[in-house]
């Protein structure tokens, strides 16, 4: 399947090929912009809510980590290196394949997007998705790197900021009574 996903992709035009390139980054650099976005809806909000929005990026760097111990502990060589003409330029041999980070950061960043803000959940699991596909598509990941991926950040994500949350509230609730007395209940 891998073989036949870049076999596609470098027949496609070259607009699309950077598109591609450039679009797993731009597109976690959405992500953060969503984040923010969602911090300054939930800012007059329950205290909860605020939480769940400052521990989303903490559950996906949870989720990353994980996956970074992983990769180290299989240690799978990148589909690149077999002579194939991909897209991306092969990474480093020491940059491990299996799983795949983008697929983590974008599942988890959609996922505990999704916690914050439900109506977001239409556009950002897709977009994730897409960004995973993308990994694929440039050749630098098998469709089972960013499946897995994709599954540890969906997964570990979202759960790791639910755990936290109720550890982050109190600390809401307490920057705001120091920040506007009259807030101190939300």
């Amino acid at each position: 399947m891998y073989r036949d996903i870049v076999d596609f992709a470098m027949t496609t035009p070259g607009w699309l090929h950077t598109l591609a390139e450039v679009g797993t980054d731009a597109g976690l650099f959405l992500f953060v912009a969503l984040f923010a976005v969602a911090a300054l809806r939930a800012w007059r909000g329950p205290a909860r809510d605020l939480a769940l929005v400052i521990a989303g990026p903490a559950g996906v760097v949870f989720a990353y980590v994980v996956s970074e111990v992983v990769k180290t502990i299989i240690r799978e060589d990148r589909p690149c290196r077999g002579g194939i003409t991909t897209i991306a330029t092969c990474p480093p041999p020491d940059d491990w394949s299996f799983p795949s980070n983008h697929s983590v950061i974008a599942a988890g960043a959609a996922a505990t997007l999704v916690l914050a803000w439900r109506a977001l959940a239409w556009v950002v699991l897709p977009l994730a998705a897409l960004m995973a596909f993308t990994r694929v598509f440039v050749g630098v990941h098998y469709p089972h790197d960013v499946a897995a991926g994709f599954l540890v950040g969906v997964t570990l994500a979202p759960l790791f900021a639910l755990l936290v949350v109720g550890a982050v509230t109190p600390a809401v609730r307490l920057a705001r009574t120091r920040l506007s007395p009259q807030r101190a209940g939300q």
